[in-house]
């Protein structure tokens, strides 16, 4: 199987040459939150075949994009991580998500995978350069940490010990809670300080017509 090459003196081609083929980039979102074993990044990108992420992974491999480590104990198993040149991607795919929200539909967050719920909302949270709060997250029965600061919304795997507020749910319940307004049946599990709940409220950035097409679907499934 080989790699298609654009052949082209120009920047963009050579990016896509890199990470333009099927799954490049989702492994890429998926490992924006921290490292993962094959197994569990299988799962995660959804639907790839065993021998063509492996194929992929060692594309990224080879291009310095992704590199192999072992977890610290007591896990000690062998992962998969970005490297410094592949963070260079996060701030470019979480625009690209955002530029994605003009062809998403509202009734496709409840298709949402509980793994994909934290880069979710680094998608549609857009802070002010002054804001400064956490935000912990559990869905699917993982936990993640969302630090909001500088204007960006950075985010791991694992409890977040200093929570200003905390979210529980369903990927469909959480987003109905940032955008659809007050807690109410159906909503994410709330713990912790609701200022802080409204302030990530407003900071909720999507499109007109998804925000209106999200509260009428959610008006309509409680």
């Amino acid at each position: 199987m080989s790699r298609r090459n654009y052949g082209q003196v120009c920047s963009v081609a050579g990016a896509l040459d890199r990470i333009g083929e099927r799954w490049s980039l989702l492994i890429v979102r998926e490992l924006l939150v921290g490292p993962l074993r094959f197994s569990d990044l299988a799962r995660s990108v959804g639907g790839a075949p065993t021998d063509v992420l492996t194929k992929r992974l060692r594309d990224l491999e080879r291009d310095g994009i992704v590199r192999r480590r072992v977890l610290d104990p007591p896990a000690s198993v062998t992962a998969y991580e970005l490297t410094e040149l592949g963070r260079g991607l996060e701030r470019p795919l979480i625009e690209l998500g955002r530029w994605g929200l003009n062809f998403q539909e509202p009734s496709n967050v409840a298709e949402l995978e509980p793994s994909s719920l934290p880069n979710a909302l680094r998608v549609v949270l857009q802070p002010p350069p002054d804001a400064s709060l956490t935000l912990g997250l559990r869905t699917g029965g993982k936990a993640y940490r969302l630090r909001v600061e500088d204007g960006w919304v950075a985010a791991e795997r694992g409890e977040a010990e200093d929570a200003d507020v905390t979210l529980a749910g369903t990927p469909w319940e959480v987003m109905a809670t940032l955008v659809a307004g007050e807690d109410d049946e159906g909503r994410a599990e709330v713990e912790g300080d609701h200022e802080a709940l409204e302030a990530l409220r407003s900071m909720v950035v999507i499109p007109k017509r998804l925000r209106a097409d999200a509260v009428a679907a959610v008006a309509a499934a409680t």
